[in-house]
C-alpha cells in the first residue's frame, strides 16, 4: 500500500480534482531536474517542476509477485534542460527517478508516489527520448555466476586480470580531427591494432573527463566506437589505454598474462559437438 496523507486522500475522492504528475530526475553528478504534466510550473519541496518539456509516462504495470514492473517515460529534447549531447555523454545513465502525483493548487497536501527507480535503457533521436524505468525487482532478473567461455571473462586491468592499466597507457594530444569519432596522432608509436577495444579518456577540452572505447587503431589514426558527445579540437589532451580482444593468444603473446586468463580456451565448443568426432 502506498502512503498518502489524509488531505490528499480526501482530494482524490472528490469528483473534480486538481492533480498533476511530476517526475524528479537526480543525476549521479548531483544535478536535479523536475518536470510536470501541468500547464504551469509547480514548486514542491524546494524543487521547481517545469512545464516546458513534453512528458508522457506509459501506464504502470505492478505485480504482487516478483515479476518486473514495466514503465517507460518519454520526453522532448528541446527544452534546454535535457540535451542530446548530455544523454550521449552518459550523464543520465542510472539516474534516479521519482514519479508522483500532487494537488497543484495545494502542494501542502503532500504527494502520492507512483514509482521510484533508476533509468535503464534509453532510446533517443534529435527530438525526444524514451527511457525505461527499472525498480528493485530488476535486480532479480540478472544472472548470478559465470558460464564457461573460450574468451576471457575479466575486464582488462581489473583485479582478476592483474595487470596495471597505467603500464599500458599513453598520454598525448589530438593532432588533427577527421570527424567526431576519428582523429590522428603521429606521436603514437604502438603497432596497428594495439589500442583496439581500448579506451580514450579526454583530459582537456569540451569532453574533459569523458571516455569512449576504441573501435580501431591503424596508421596513427584512432577511430572511436561512437562519436564524442561534444566537439573536440586539435590540441585536446587525452590518455589512451591498450585494449584486449579477450583471446588466449592475445593474453599470451601481447600481455604475457596467461596465468590470469579467465576463460577456457581448450574446452570443446559447439563446433566440436556438431562434428561428431
Amino acid at each position: 500500500m502506498k502512503p498518502i496523507s489524509l488531505s490528499l486522500k480526501a482530494h482524490l475522492s472528490q469528483e473534480v480534482t486538481s492533480l498533476a504528475t511530476c517526475w524528479k530526475l537526480s543525476r549521479r553528478d548531483g544535478v536535479v531536474l523536475g518536470f510536470t504534466s501541468h500547464s504551469q510550473d509547480v514548486i514542491y519541496d524546494e524543487t521547481t517542476y517545469k512545464a516546458t518539456t513534453g512528458f508522457t509516462p506509459s501506464s504502470v504495470k505492478s505485480h504482487s509477485g516478483l515479476a518486473i514492473d514495466q514503465l517507460e517515460v518519454e520526453a522532448v529534447i528541446e527544452s534546454g534542460e535535457i540535451e542530446e549531447a548530455d544523454i550521449h555523454a552518459g550523464l543520465y545513465d542510472f539516474a534516479e527517478i521519482e514519479i508522483f502525483m500532487l494537488n497543484y493548487l495545494n502542494v501542502s497536501d503532500g504527494i502520492l508516489i507512483l514509482r521510484r527507480g533508476w533509468l535503464g535503457e534509453i532510446h533517443y533521436n534529435s527530438h525526444f527520448f524514451t527511457a525505461e524505468v527499472r525498480g528493485l525487482t530488476q535486480k532479480l532478473s540478472q544472472n548470478i555466476g559465470e558460464l564457461y567461455s573460450p574468451r576471457c571473462r575479466a575486464s582488462f586491468a581489473d583485479e582478476r586480470c592483474g595487470l596495471n592499466a597505467e603500464d599500458y597507457q599513453t598520454a598525448s594530444s589530438v593532432e588533427s580531427v577527421n570527424s567526431q569519432r576519428e582523429f590522428a596522432d603521429s606521436t603514437l608509436i604502438a603497432d596497428d591494432g594495439y589500442y583496439n577495444y581500448g579506451l580514450v579518456t579526454f583530459t582537456t577540452g569540451n569532453n574533459a573527463g569523458l571516455s569512449m572505447e576504441v573501435m580501431r587503431y591503424q596508421s596513427n589514426i584512432v577511430e572511436l566506437t561512437l562519436p564524442m558527445p561534444y566537439s573536440f579540437l586539435s590540441g585536446d589532451s587525452y590518455v589512451i589505454t591498450a585494449g584486449c580482444d579477450k583471446r588466449f593468444s592475445t593474453c599470451c603473446d601481447v600481455f604475457s598474462n596467461a596465468i590470469n586468463f579467465r576463460g577456457e580456451p581448450h574446452v570443446p565448443g559447439n563446433d566440436k559437438l556438431l562434428s561428431g568426432k
